[in-house]
């Protein structure tokens, strides 16, 4: 099975002084759901942030204190918190197009 990996900074902007994504993945443990929806995260961060991102994985399974915070009703839940206003898309981000309107990446058409 896969494990999930964070893709950790301490800052807001990446090295070249660009603004950073800050994108913060609840889920419940390594289920498909949460594999799936972070390994889609990953793919269009990858292809679309180009390294100007950070995730951090919650598992509110270790911490379900933290879901109270961002108002976690649905697992998984993607939260932007960079650049703002926060957005949030819940299920497993297969919707590669709904996901990247919904993060501002891409217009509705």
């Amino acid at each position: 099975m896969a494990t999930m990996k964070k893709n950790v900074k301490d800052t807001a902007q990446t090295a070249g002084g660009e603004p950073e994504w800050v994108l913060k993945l609840y889920v419940a443990g390594q289920t498909p759901n949460s594999l799936t929806a972070f390994e889609n995260l990953k793919k269009i961060c990858m292809k679309h942030l180009e390294g100007k991102y950070r995730i951090e994985v919650i598992d509110l399974l270790k911490n379900p204190q933290l879901a109270k915070g961002d108002q976690i009703i649905a697992i998984p839940t993607l939260i932007r918190k960079l650049p703002t206003p926060v957005k949030k898309i819940i299920g497993n981000l297969s919707n590669t197009e709904k996901v990247l309107v919904g993060l501002d990446l891409r217009k509705v058409t």
